[in-house]
């Protein structure tokens, strides 16, 4: 016990005064009531138990008066206004009560609430002491810190003490260990006595005479071992008092660097070196990195200068909740002039340390600050300014503050402050390059990822694509919906072999000879054909599976082939069956000198198409075939929308904890009815372009759409224009196809050139028709069929009339 608190009665012993122990729940109900808690209030557990807490014990600071009845046999004279809402409050509380004792005569009872964050129903801890075990403390209880120890007598009383650093929010995970280590051993909830703070406190940084005393006894016991034969060896105060200070700072140091780095998470990086240094060994911990370092970018070039900017990216303190916060707000980017230590900290390389702030260097930082006065928060404290270094270059600083009533900054602070300050800087570059990589990684991923338009010609899709949690956040998984000649759309999901940036990038390579080929129109088994002549000519190690579809939504049917890959699910509208299609499959892709097949699926309008890659059923240890059948079952599940079908099969399959990637591709297939698609054979003369802007006329007319009819009655003319010069054979084909709020017109001929667009001049007679189509309309496209060529275009239309 520090000096000036004598009296203690007998049976008191310092740093082990029995404390009771309450937690109440959210609504303010007892869930747990110690047998100290007994001793004190009189009231035994099973009385206790779901019982307002205002009724039994003086806590007014911490919790309202929810039931309305007054807290009679006791007077709060230290706590806080109650809180009105009726809750346990969300900040410590403490205050002091005289109360009835069980039998004559009264107590006086000091209280701490800290509220409890995180899961189970307590809300609010509270500790209560007897102060007559305390005589001679401060008569407010400053001073006194409660401590928690692992018995408590209720199942969570583990959770809690691993959890001190959360119940007692003015420590930091550093001191609060501290803590818990030294009251382990006494087997009930205790206090801890100090004469430098106020409720609640930590022990004050320093060298405890407890440790003094072990370390001189255990000196004194190995020279006894020895057996010096100069005699018994004379204790040296200083000697001893200088060798425990050195053992403390280290102790300090390996408790921090085990502490710090538990996550390769920037931000969480960032929060671990803030707390670990308070209040242990600082009472204000301001972080700043540079702009580079926050955004995940690379290493920052050249030294910093004055037009340096600075992000502060977290601020620890004991303070008052709230004080720091308004006055220095996290995320806030600024430099720092020449003047002051922290460029010159910056700058060197090496820590500043300012014993006492004056008041003309406190005005001279304040003038940072133009709109917020922090003088009152510095000056006068102690500063220690300490680089973050990594490879020889600074990344940030941290500035250290120390209130005025505790010891200034020393030498010996400003070596543990420096390497603390080395072991951190390491630890933020382990961070930053892991985020720089992580955010490489994301982009190329999303760059190769097509963003698929949600609704198509005749069908509705969703996608979703979730990266390997275990292997990196990339690899060659792909899916897409590539719009075709005649109002068809191509649906393909793919899976390259392996995993990482090399699976990723030529994963970019097939999606794209993919989405090429099927732009020219070609059959799926002959596409599949085509990409695995490509792969193997691209290397011996392009290796993918792939699934092709092509669904005609004027003729009800998919056209599929596949290569090696997880067969598709088609979920029947009509009585919701769902079935794997029995594909033919075929080798995958790179393998070489094997055949592809086509199969040819009719459908209805209303059913559904899942195509998926192999890492949402494939999971070691388990059957596949209960993971197809588990997701032909998810899929014929019931949804409100696509998203929400999409998300009931990858909750229904588990894929948390994966490997390999997730692509899940599902398309609607609504179909386009007969009545809203219109056709023409015309003869190939050149009388017929105007016939057809006639016929379009009048189709459009029919459907309400005659607002459309100047701009698709222009275009359709120059397309059938250019085929009945250009083509060949005797007819030319005209279709209009009404899907949704877009018109699609494919003209067809014999001929299978397809036109380009041409740099018209002045005096050319030819060359501008397909100029005005490309200027006016929305899309389009030419592909080659199998007798000819087909030249389409698409045009939004307005509200049908």
């Amino acid at each position: 016990m520090a000096p000036g608190m004598s009296n203690t009665p007998p049976d008191a012993v310092p740093g082990r005064i029995p404390l009771g122990v309450v937690v109440v729940d959210g609504h303010g109900l007892v869930t747990h009531w110690s047998s100290g808690a007994r001793r004190l209030f009189g009231s035994s557990r099973e009385e206790a138990v779901g019982v307002p807490a205002a009724e039994l014990m003086p806590v007014a600071g911490a919790l309202a008066a929810r039931s309305g009845r007054a807290s009679g046999g006791y007077t709060d004279e230290y706590g806080p206004e109650l809180d009105l809402e009726g809750v346990p409050a969300a900040y410590p509380t403490a205050g002091r009560a005289r109360i009835a004792a069980p039998g004559p005569g009264a107590r006086d009872v000091l209280w701490w609430g800290y509220p409890l964050v995180g899961p189970g129903t307590g809300r609010l801890l509270v500790l209560a002491a007897d102060t007559a075990r305390i005589t001679g403390a401060d008569p407010r209880g400053q001073g006194i810190a409660p401590g928690f120890a692992l018995h408590t007598e209720f199942p969570d009383a583990a959770e809690l003490a691993r959890r001190l650093p959360e119940i007692l929010p003015n420590m930091s995970p550093a001191e609060s260990g501290r803590v818990v280590s030294q009251v382990l051993d006494l087997g009930y909830p205790v206090l801890e006595i100090s004469r430098r703070r106020r409720v609640p406190v930590t022990p004050d940084w320093g060298v405890s005479q407890r440790a003094v005393r072990q370390e001189r006894r255990a000196r004194t016991e190995a020279d006894t071992a020895v057996g010096d034969a100069r005699g018994p060896a004379v204790p040296d105060p200083e000697q001893d008092l200088e060798y425990a200070a050195v053992r403390e700072r280290l102790e300090f140091l390996n408790e921090v660097s085990g502490r710090i780095g538990t996550s390769l998470d920037l931000a969480r990086t960032i929060h671990e070196v803030s707390a670990a240094v308070v209040p242990r060994f600082t009472d204000v911990a301001g972080t700043y990195l540079r702009e580079q370092v926050v955004a995940g970018e690379g290493f920052p070039d050249g030294p910093p200068d004055a037009t340096t900017m600075w992000h502060r990216v977290a601020v620890e303190h004991d303070d008052e909740p709230g004080r720091w916060d308004d006055v220095v707000p996290v995320g806030e980017s600024m430099p720092f002039p020449v003047h002051t230590p922290f460029f010159q900290c910056m700058t060197t390389g090496e820590p500043v340390l300012v014993p006492r702030i004056s008041e003309e260097m406190g005005t001279r930082i304040a003038a940072q600050f133009e709109k917020r006065d922090i003088r009152p928060l510095i000056t006068g404290r102690s500063m220690l300014v300490v680089p973050l270094k990594a490879r020889n270059v600074v990344l940030g600083f941290m500035i250290l503050l120390r209130h005025g009533e505790r010891p200034v900054f020393n030498d010996m602070d400003r070596v543990t402050g420096a390497e603390l300050a080395a072991r951190a800087g390491l630890v933020l570059d382990n961070a930053r390059m892991y985020t720089h990589q992580e955010n490489v990684a994301e982009t190329l991923q999303d760059s190769m990822l097509p963003h698929v338009e949600a609704r198509m010609a005749g069908c509705d899709v969703a996608t979703r694509y979730l990266p390997g949690t275990l292997l990196g956040r990339v690899g060659g998984d792909w899916f897409d919906a590539v719009k075709l000649p005649g109002s068809r759309t191509a649906l393909v999901v793919g899976d390259v072999m392996g995993h990482g940036l090399n699976s990723a990038a030529m994963m970019g390579q097939l999606r794209t000879a993919v989405q090429t080929m099927a732009a020219l129109d070609l059959p799926p088994a002959q596409l599949l054909r085509s990409l695995d002549d490509l792969a193997q000519r691209l290397g011996e190690h392009y290796l993918a599976t792939c699934l092709y579809v092509v669904y005609d939504p004027v003729e009800s049917c998919l056209l599929m082939s596949n290569a090696g890959h997880i067969p598709p699910v088609l979920v029947r509208a009509d009585g919701g069956r769902s079935e794997l299609l029995d594909v033919p499959t075929g080798a995958p892709i790179g393998v070489g000198g094997v055949p592809f097949e086509t199969a040819r699926v009719p459908v209805g309008p209303g059913d559904r198409l899942v195509l998926c890659t192999d890492g949402l059923v494939e999971v070691r240890g388990e059957d596949i075939g209960v993971r197809l059948a588990t997701l032909c079952e998810s899929a014929a599940h019931p949804a409100a929308s696509m998203d929400d079908a999409c998300d009931t099969i990858i909750r229904a399959l588990g894929v948390t904890g994966r490997k390999d990637d997730v692509a899940l591709l599902m398309a609607r297939l609504n179909g386009i009815p007969r009545e809203d698609v219109a056709g023409w054979r015309l003869e190939r003369v050149p009388q017929q372009a105007g016939a057809a802007r006639r016929l379009v006329c009048g189709q459009l007319a029919e459907w309400g759409l005659a607002e459309a009819s100047d701009t698709v009655e222009l275009l359709v003319g120059e397309v059938v224009a250019n085929a009945v010069r250009h083509g060949a054979g005797e007819r030319v084909g005209l279709r209009l196809v009404r899907s949704g709020r877009s018109l699609q017109v494919e003209v067809t001929d014999d001929e299978p050139g397809t036109p380009v667009l041409l740099a018209a001049g002045a005096q050319d007679e030819f060359g501008r028709g397909m100029r005005i189509v490309s200027r006016l309309a929305s899309a389009w496209g030419a592909a080659r069929t199998a007798r000819g060529k087909s030249v389409w275009f698409e045009q939004a239309l307005p509200r049908a009339r």
